[in-house]
């Protein structure tokens, strides 16, 4: 697991330990961000961060900000780790906490309208990208900026259509076991 690309490239990030997080595998994380193109000076929010390396990417090219969310303590010490060894942590937040519940906090506490991206990588198998999908659905403005997009990785079998009504799949890729589903803000 490396840092692809920008200020950090090349560098080691460590894992969680144990197997409870499914770390992105480089070539899919390559292919993420040539979706994206640049993502200088845009503010990220990474749900479900694990390792923090796809927030810790975004940083290396150039993003403003990356808050990273997770709940269990072995992840905060490994994302603080990886902050470290890419010396980027001045520009990451870390957060401990459900996503549910800082996303809830978030709402009420005026972060709207904050962040460019919001990915997802949530534990497999336990709907909970579904979950935050209709939470963000609500009221996407709460948490995106008029042109932000949500990101979800999961394993191809998780993946069923959702009925939205502020958010629209465009894209969604698969490599392997890893499908990232793009979702844009309706223009209504």
């Amino acid at each position: 697991m490396r840092v692809i690309s920008g200020s950090a490239r090349g560098s080691r990030l460590k894992r969680v330990p144990g197997d409870s997080t499914r770390p992105i595998m480089d070539r899919v994380k390559e292919s993420l961000f040539n979706i994206l193109g640049k993502v200088n000076d845009e503010v990220w929010l990474d749900l479900f961060a694990g390792t923090g390396q796809v927030g810790i990417e975004a940083l290396s090219r150039g993003a403003a900000e990356v808050v990273f969310v997770d709940k269990v303590r072995p992840a905060i010490n490994t994302i603080q780790a990886n902050l470290q060894t890419t010396r980027l942590q001045q520009r990451g937040q870390v957060v401990q906490a459900d996503a549910f519940a800082y996303l809830k906090r978030a709402a009420v506490e005026g972060d709207n309208g904050r962040f460019h991206l919001i990915y997802v990588a949530p534990p497999q198998y336990l709907g909970l990208w579904q979950k935050v999908m209709a939470v963000v659905d609500e009221r996407p403005s709460a948490w995106l900026t008029p042109a932000g997009i949500v990101v979800v990785q999961i394993d191809p079998k998780e993946y069923e259509p959702l009925t939205l009504q502020n958010l629209a799949l465009y894209d969604s890729r698969t490599y392997g076991n890893t499908q990232l589903c793009f979702y844009e803000q309706n223009d209504t």
